[in-house]
């Protein structure tokens, strides 16, 4: 066989093999499709925008059906109620009145993972920084502060140091003020220089002040950063993903403690006085919790139905270590409170 015959047979093999993934990959999205059409769609309300004029919750849907990874809200008088569909898919959520950050990934043969900024219709505003598979996603209150964490090694929190993030906070307008892996970061006040520093994970106080997660060496922080001095400093041990209470006194977060790797147990930690309260949940959640209101907060937890599918619910719990988990929403992940 030539030269010529030998390269013609090699092309003819290469596009058998592209046409052979490419019709795996659309027999797996039909098999998908059809599946979540088949599935028994949650009650949906066709009234976004009346929605979005009040008190609500956005999350992503993960009820098996058409609306299935879209961004959805409900009433927060309602919130296991009828759903308002958006035409937004993202992996993650999180929103003000005026915008939406949207984590999202567009699978194919190839998976592009983007970070945007949305309007007030769900339409794409500004493309943010990202630079790996996306993972935490938070707006400032007043809408001028974006931060976006993914992974840039590893696709798990379960082992500080076995994986590598990239955080980064962006202006809404536009302007990137930087990688917060970058910012000074202190320890019981010496400054820390480890190569294998990471910090994720900020939930924002103001328009300057943040708090994130710092890792090295195994352990992780709960830190406090300022914007302008570029500097982060470590408040406490123990403690991934905080969130700040909407009376800015208080922080949620998950902690280690004695579990396995891969485990967490949620605690509130008090900014004023530093004692800690562990919550009622008592499985591990692996989220970036949101607080409902200062006495209750909620967050995502997976779930097998009863056709083997995987889903997710948003559940609530007392902030003050009190009561017992409640199902807030049914199908959904990624919460976030909008007033």
């Amino acid at each position: 066989m030539g030269l010529r015959a030998r390269l013609i047979v090699l092309v003819a093999v290469v596009l058998l093999s592209a046409f052979g993934a490419g019709g795996y990959v659309w027999q797996v999205r039909q098999s998908q499709a059809q599946v979540r059409a088949a599935a028994s769609p949650v009650p949906v309300r066709d009234d976004p925008t009346a929605v979005r004029a009040e008190p609500h919750l956005m999350f992503r849907s993960t009820a098996l059906g058409t609306g299935y990874g879209k961004v959805a809200m409900t009433p927060l008088s309602d919130p296991d109620g009828p759903r308002a569909l958006t035409d937004a898919s993202c992996e993650r959520v999180y929103a003000t009145r005026a915008e939406t950050i949207c984590l999202s990934a567009e699978r194919g043969l190839l998976t592009v993972y983007r970070a945007r900024l949305l309007d007030a219709g769900f339409a794409p505003k500004l493309d943010l920084p990202l630079t790996g598979i996306p993972s935490r996603a938070r707006l400032s209150r007043d809408g001028t502060l974006a931060a976006t964490t993914s992974f840039v090694s590893g696709d798990s929190y379960a082992n500080p140091g076995d994986f590598s993030t990239r955080t980064v906070i962006s202006r809404t307008g536009g302007e990137v003020v930087g990688d917060i892996e970058e910012f000074s970061l202190y320890v019981d006040g010496r400054l820390l220089t480890a190569v294998d520093k990471n910090l994720w994970g900020v939930t924002f106080a103001d328009d300057d002040r943040f708090y994130a997660t710092a890792a090295s060496g195994g352990r992780t922080w709960l830190v406090e950063g300022s914007i302008a001095d570029r500097r982060v400093d470590a408040l406490r041990a123990d403690a991934e993903c905080p969130s700040l209470s909407p009376d800015r006194t208080r922080v949620v977060f998950k902690k280690r403690g004695d579990l396995p790797p891969g485990q967490w147990r949620l605690a509130v930690y008090d900014l004023a006085t530093g004692s800690e309260t562990l919550l009622a949940e008592t499985r591990s959640v692996d989220d970036q919790v949101e607080w409902l209101d200062d006495g209750q907060v909620v967050y995502g937890l997976p779930r097998i139905d009863d056709t083997g599918a995987a889903t997710s619910d948003v559940w609530r719990v007392p902030a003050d270590g009190s009561g017992a988990p409640q199902v807030l929403v049914h199908d959904a992940w990624s919460p976030v409170v909008v007033r």
